[in-house]
């Protein structure tokens, strides 16, 4: 239509490389940006709010290891033969048979020392009743 309004408007417009006069924000939403962070700033300090989101962070990572850290290693040792420390071990099948002979021998020695004790206590128990009925027959005559 007509190409001169058209070309005069695009001359009129500023560049992108010269500065803006206008503000980015609106006067409203820059009060409440200060607002928020001078509120912000008066609770926490941003030291403090780094080393709390650090802290998490940290929290999680070793959630995230406990959970999946079988997976997490055979994936970093199949990176490298270098890496292969990292791998799981294998589990082990479960106890030798020397470990189980060593507790039945233990079990068995624990067994013959609880079996003289009690031996010994019916002893003493029964020495005990015998003065006890001697001093009540003392006692009585």
């Amino acid at each position: 239509m007509n190409s001169s309004l058209a070309s005069t408007d695009l001359s009129k417009a500023r560049r992108a490389t010269e500065p803006s006069n206008e503000p980015l924000l609106q006067p409203a939403a820059r009060n409440l940006i200060t607002r928020a962070r001078l509120r912000l700033g008066k609770l926490v300090s941003f030291a403090f709010a780094r080393h709390l989101m650090m802290f998490f962070i940290g929290v999680a990572a070793t959630l995230a290891w406990q959970s999946y850290s079988g997976a997490a290693r055979k994936a970093i040792a199949s990176w490298s033969p270098h890496l292969a420390w990292v791998a799981p071990t294998a589990a082990r099948g479960g106890p030798s048979p020397e470990q189980l002979k060593a507790t039945s021998v233990a079990l068995a020695a624990a067994r013959q020392s609880i079996d003289k004790l009690s031996s010994e206590l019916r002893k003493l128990t029964a020495s005990s009743e015998k003065k006890a009925r001697s001093s009540r027959r003392g006692q009585g005559t």
